[in-house]
């Protein structure tokens, strides 16, 4: 058995755990990186990379079938084979980014075997076992798969196998309603299958609900059947041929059955008793700084509980490169941490949503609003449903949602002004090219101030006062 001894033992090279060996090493840590299965994590090989993919090819093929500015649309043929060969393409060359030899360059020592903890300063991988000052688990999280009653004998997909799939499915259904049902949904709609989405509770539910409404409302537009308060109850059949039972005695028929009610963190194989790391069924538990009861011992990413998204474990990784490298102190915040769903419209979240907002603060929080009917750059290009609303305490935004063209991508405003702690003030004075959709996001800020300014009698009064008096 072969000892190792080490600055940093990183288990698990998803997103947060590829960011912290990358930055660590290159400032001069000496750094183990344990993977057992793919470098580059669920992210690369089954969520983030492969489903925007995917969803590109539908929106390929919807944009082809509608006519519009004058140009005719005619009915697409889409070959799921080779979008699904789109999608493997897309992993490809993204995959080198993340590649064992990438960070072997950096001078990581790579070692591609399971990690599992055997004293609280020590694990086992393979025939290694490695010492260090710290170690940071990022294994990630795992397609929670509920004890429905016939599932286990009938065959079906999570987002882990969904991508292998080379065969349209005829008709694909979809237990949950949550981001993940919803782009597979709408992806496989577009690339010509019948989908039918069973939520137990209400589809989007985490989600402002009138930004959730929009999407839902779309989605049901292009034929997909969303049914919600449909909890499952009992699944039969064969491939090619399924049934899905609801505890309200519904019945629906498919051919294949997707299942994406949720995350499952990944600590089992871990041996953390042995850590002296508590856990729960969330994650592990973890301080403000990410450091679990174990103080050798930093969790990042889904295992950390909370928010599991991608761009969070990345973020984690800096928060906890401080501490470690440089004894700074650092702590991990989600009030500035976005995230989109990527249907069309697309919606995403920073911060506090309308509702919550209210809960916390009352009368005190200001509605700011945009509708993109009203952005030129949307109207030109037939983009126009939508809005983006701010929520505003004492000048400064705790909260924005954006539902429209391009959401994921013009939150980031928002992020970057409650990350930074900027009032309203500073997005109404930037200047945004025109015409863009990111117009819509000074408008909104813009929005804030026009009642202080127009509906006024004070301003109103001194205005009258300069012009009559002032200097010509």
């Amino acid at each position: 058995m072969a000892v190792i001894e080490t600055d940093i033992c990183v288990i698990g090279a998803g997103s947060g755990g590829l960011s912290v060996a990358a930055g660590a090493s290159q400032m001069g840590a000496k750094v183990v990186l344990l993977e057992g299965h793919k470098m580059g994590g669920d992210c690369l090989n089954y969520g983030c990379v492969p489903s925007k993919a995917l969803l590109a090819a539908g929106h390929k093929a919807h944009e082809t079938s509608e006519a519009a500015f004058g140009v005719a649309g005619h009915a697409p043929a889409p070959d799921y084979a080779a979008a699904k060969d789109h999608v493997q393409a897309v992993i490809d060359e993204i995959a080198p980014v993340d590649s064992q030899e990438r960070f072997e360059g950096f001078g990581v020592h790579v070692i591609r075997e399971f990690g599992r903890f055997i004293s609280d300063s020590e694990v086992q991988a393979g025939d290694h076992v490695i010492k260090a000052r710290r170690f940071v688990i990022a294994t990630g999280s795992r397609p929670f798969v509920p004890p429905i009653p016939g599932l286990d004998t009938v065959p079906h997909h999570t987002n882990e196998t969904i991508f292998d799939l080379r065969e349209r499915p005829d008709h694909l259904i979809i237990i949950g309603g949550g981001p993940i049902g919803m782009e597979m949904a709408q992806a496989h709609r577009r690339l010509g299958s019948k989908v039918t989405v069973l939520e137990g509770a209400k589809a989007m539910g985490k989600d402002d609900p009138e930004a959730a409404a929009l999407v839902l409302e779309n989605l049901r537009a292009e034929g997909i059947e969303i049914v919600e308060g449909a909890l499952a109850s009992q699944i039969s059949g064969t491939e090619g041929a399924i049934t899905v039972e609801t505890k309200d005695g519904a019945s629906y028929s498919g051919s294949h059955l997707l299942v994406a009610v949720g995350r499952a963190v990944n600590v089992d194989k871990l041996d953390l008793e042995k850590a002296g790391v508590e856990y729960e069924r969330g994650g592990i538990t973890v301080d403000a700084g990410l450091r679990s009861t174990n103080k050798r011992v930093y969790a990042v990413g889904d295992v950390a509980g909370d928010l599991q998204f991608t761009h969070v474990a990345g973020y984690h990784a800096g928060v906890i490169i401080r501490p470690m490298l440089f004894g700074l102190p650092a702590k991990a915040r989600t009030d500035h941490i976005p995230w989109a769903t990527y249907t069309s419209p697309e919606l995403a979240q920073v911060g506090l949503t309308e509702a919550e907002a209210k809960d916390e603060h009352g009368d005190g929080v200001f509605i700011a609003r945009a509708e993109f009917e009203h952005n030129d750059r949307g109207i030109a290009t037939g983009q126009t449903k939508g809005f983006v609303k701010v929520m505003v305490v004492k000048g400064k935004p705790v909260g924005a949602t954006i539902v429209g063209p391009q959401a994921g991508e013009l939150i980031g405003i928002w992020s970057l002004a409650i990350a930074n702690k900027l009032k309203m003030s500073a997005v109404a004075n930037m200047v945004a090219p025109y015409p863009t959709l990111g117009e819509i996001n000074k408008r909104a800020a813009s929005a804030y101030f026009t009642p202080k300014l127009f509906d006024s009698p004070l301003v109103k009064r001194v205005v009258r006062i300069v012009q009559t008096f002032g200097r010509p």
